[in-house]
């Protein structure tokens, strides 16, 4: 009897039944699907760039850039398409879609008649912004559940909410504009470079708040339909004194929390 191992037979490859346009748009699909995420970011630094003209068109699309600003992330973690230059490419249109694009909308619609001192202002939030950015981009291998100061999507909703609270409210008095935006830009820039934490979502376990969250979602879209402006500066001043308030909590706790003496 021979001692020889048999020759290993390749399993018979089923033959694909599906179409051959069908086939090669999956095997298009699988090669680029690196290019979707990157889409996305394009859409929300175009979304920046053509924020230009009217207020409300502006402040519009701004909200619209946040969310692709969202969607570019979570389809990039769901394709498993994450990677180093879609980091940075996504910082750059950040600069352009929450920077530039925000700054621009305050100062065009509350700042302009300071002179000078509203250049300085929109100009001093757009610097924060991009240093907020490549603080974030050096931080990429280090976030837990939080944030480490205001990110910059959340200072862009800010101003653009603060616009639709005063379109809502048709406030027009040029003082109380500069006023309200005078004092929330530098607070916004300053956010945005300290060390106040903020919730990241794309970090917490969706599988263990499935019935909160969804709780949220359909409040939220109701009353986005019913009253959107409102609704949307609400999400913004939520989501901007967050962090204050998480920090204020863990200060109290830690004041609280008993101190155990070593023993001697």
């Amino acid at each position: 009897m021979s001692n020889r191992p048999r020759p290993h037979k390749s399993p018979r490859k089923v033959p694909d039944s599906r179409p051959r346009w069908t086939r090669r748009a999956w095997i298009l699909v699988k090669r680029e699907r690196f290019v979707i995420p990157n889409l996305i970011t394009s859409l929300g630094l175009l979304l920046g760039c053509y924020s230009n003209g009217q207020f409300y068109r502006a402040a519009v699309m701004i909200e619209f850039a946040a969310l692709c600003d969202g969607l570019d992330g979570l389809v990039a973690r769901a394709s498993h398409t994450a990677s180093r230059f879609g980091v940075e490419y996504d910082s750059l249109s950040d600069v352009v879609a929450f920077g530039v694009a925000p700054a621009g909308l305050a100062y065009m619609w509350a700042l302009r008649s300071l002179g000078r001192i509203g250049m300085v202002e929109a100009g001093f939030f757009v610097v924060c912004g991009a240093l907020r950015l490549a603080r974030f981009n050096v931080q990429t291998r280090v976030h837990g559940t939080h944030f480490v100061g205001l990110p910059i999507p959340g200072a862009a909703i800010s101003v653009a909410g603060l616009f639709f609270l005063c379109h809502w409210f048709s406030l027009t008095s040029p003082r109380t504009l500069q006023t309200l935006a005078a004092s929330m830009m530098p607070v916004l820039a300053g956010l945005m470079l300290s060390r106040v934490p903020y919730a990241n979502f794309k970090r917490i376990r969706l599988r263990r708040w499935v019935r909160e969250i969804l709780a949220v979602l359909l409040t939220t879209a109701l009353l986005l339909f019913f009253i959107p402006q409102l609704t949307l500066f609400a999400a913004a001043a939520v989501y901007l004194l967050s962090g204050p308030l998480w920090m204020l909590v863990r200060a109290v706790r830690e004041v609280r929390s008993p101190v155990i003496q070593p023993r001697r």
